[in-house]
Order: C-alpha cells, then sequence, then structure tokens
C-alpha cells in the first residue's frame, strides 16, 4: 500500500504542475486562457494526493504526519483545499498565481523524497550541483538586471519630475521600457530560482537525507524564494508598478545576496 500511496501522490504531483503552465503563460503573455484546464487538473490531482494520504495513513496506522516529508504533503493538500474552496466561493482565479507554485513544490518535493537514494556516482552528485548553481547563477544574475532597471527607473522618474535637461538623462530608455526590462528580468529570475530550489533540495536529500532542513541556510533560500513568489504576484496580477515595484526588487536582491552568503559553503564541495 506504501508503493501505490507514493504512486498516486506522483500522479497528483504531475497534475499540480499542469498549473505552471498556466502560471507561465500568464506570466509571458497576460493570458489566461489555460486556467480552466489548471483548476481541473489542480482539482483532480487533489483527489489523488487525498487518496495518497488516506492509503499511507491507513498502512501507517496512524495520520501520515509524522516526519517532515509527511507533514510537507499534509501541508500541500491543505493548502490545495483552501484555495479551491476560496476559488469556489470567491471566484479568486488571480490566488492562482501562487497557490499552483506553491502546491506543486511541496507535492514535488514529497513525492520526489520518497524515492531518492544515494547518488550512484560520484560524477552524478557534482554534475547536479553544478547544474544547482548555474540556475542559481542565472536566477541572481536576472534577479540583478531587474534591480539595476528598477535604479535606472527611479532616476528617470526623478529627472523627468524635475524637468532638468541633461544628456545622460535623455539617453536611458523610456520609463515604460524600463519596467518591462525589470518585469521581464522578474519572471527569468523566479523561474530559474524555482527551478534551483527544487532541484537543491533535491541534492541535498540524496546527499544528507533530511540534516539539511534545519539549517538556518536552507531556511533563508525557501524565505527568499516565497518572498520571491510574493513579488510576483504583486507586480503581475495587483498592479503593482513603479516606485513601489522597483523598491521591491531591491528586497529581492537583498534577499537573494544573503542566500548567496549563506551558501559560501558549496564551494569546497565543487572542489572534491
Amino acid at each position: 500500500m506504501q508503493e501505490m500511496s507514493l504512486f498516486w501522490l506522483r500522479v497528483a504531483a504531475f497534475l499540480y504542475s499542469a498549473g505552471l503552465l498556466y502560471v507561465a503563460d500568464f506570466l509571458l503573455r497576460r493570458s489566461s486562457v489555460l486556467y480552466r484546464p489548471a483548476i481541473a487538473a489542480f482539482s483532480v490531482a487533489s483527489v489523488f494526493h487525498f487518496v495518497a494520504i488516506v492509503e499511507r495513513s491507513i498502512a501507517n496506522g496512524h495520520l501520515a504526519a509524522q516526519d517532515f516529508h509527511q507533514t510537507v504533503t499534509l501541508l500541500a493538500l491543505v493548502l490545495a483545499i483552501v484555495f479551491l474552496v476560496i476559488n469556489w466561493i470567491y471566484d479568486f482565479s488571480s490566488l492562482g498565481l501562487i497557490a499552483f507554485p506553491l502546491v506543486t513544490f511541496l507535492t514535488l518535493f514529497g513525492a520526489a523524497s520518497k524515492s531518492l537514494g544515494p547518488w550512484p556516482t560520484s560524477g552524478l552528485r557534482d554534475a547536479g550541483l553544478l547544474v544547482h548553481v548555474l540556475l542559481n547563477i542565472a536566477g541572481f544574475t536576472c534577479t540583478l538586471f531587474m534591480a539595476l532597471a528598477s535604479t535606472f527607473y527611479l532616476v528617470q522618474e526623478r529627472h523627468l519630475k524635475t524637468k532638468q535637461p541633461s544628456t545622460f538623462f535623455q539617453r536611458l530608455p523610456p520609463l515604460h521600457t524600463l519596467d518591462q526590462l525589470a518585469s521581464r528580468a522578474m519572471i527569468a529570475g523566479f523561474v530559474f530560482t524555482t527551478i534551483g530550489v527544487i532541484g537543491g533540495s533535491a541534492w541535498a536529500y540524496m546527499e544528507s537525507g533530511t540534516r539539511w532542513i534545519g539549517e538556518g541556510k536552507v531556511h533563508i533560500s525557501l524565505f527568499t524564494w516565497c518572498f520571491y513568489l510574493a513579488v510576483v504576484y504583486l507586480r503581475t496580477n495587483a498592479g503593482w508598478r513603479g516606485r513601489r515595484a522597483a523598491f521591491l526588487a531591491f528586497y529581492v536582491l537583498l534577499f537573494s545576496t544573503l542566500t548567496w552568503v549563506s551558501h559560501i559553503g558549496l564551494r569546497p564541495l565543487l572542489a572534491k
């Protein structure tokens, strides 16, 4: 029954991931065409998710919430149900921009953790770490460009308000262009960061089991990702533009920098 529980959980994770296609399409094209298929897949996924937890609970003789991975899996189901209820009562479809990635990430983590074992070869281990580092470098680079575009936005905005002629400011792109550049850099940075967090979690589990969960640098990484997710929602759906969005970009860059500083310990591993 444990094997069937894991199977249903993987099916749920696969169906949940359909919501990521909607989020990507919405961020890139501001289109809601994929929302109905995404919410339908999300609803079916929650049923398989519920079945997986029930089967695991029956097999264990108690509620499947006895370790970190089981608790994360249960949390994902609770979040999925709460989102579906809120969406059904209030037609709050925009909340899916947060619910879809968050529930998918938590479910994937719970589904993958039960099937990951030790590294088969050291080469695969090093390759996995390298991919994780490269993804985070790409995410940090995009975040840096987002912050730079936001900086020039504030500078250009101040210049336009003062109405003082200057050759340097005249060479800056228009405010709309700078805001669009910051938005696109944010989307790319969030995508790279999300994939990097998922890959890093899988790598850490295969490397040291569950010991990494209690580390402070992991908490900082997860907080940064959650804050990034909130910023994506505020910019794309809540209509935050201009100065507010620019200051959010600075905070994202600050948290991303703190995350990098806290993970300096990866360098000795890369040197092995």
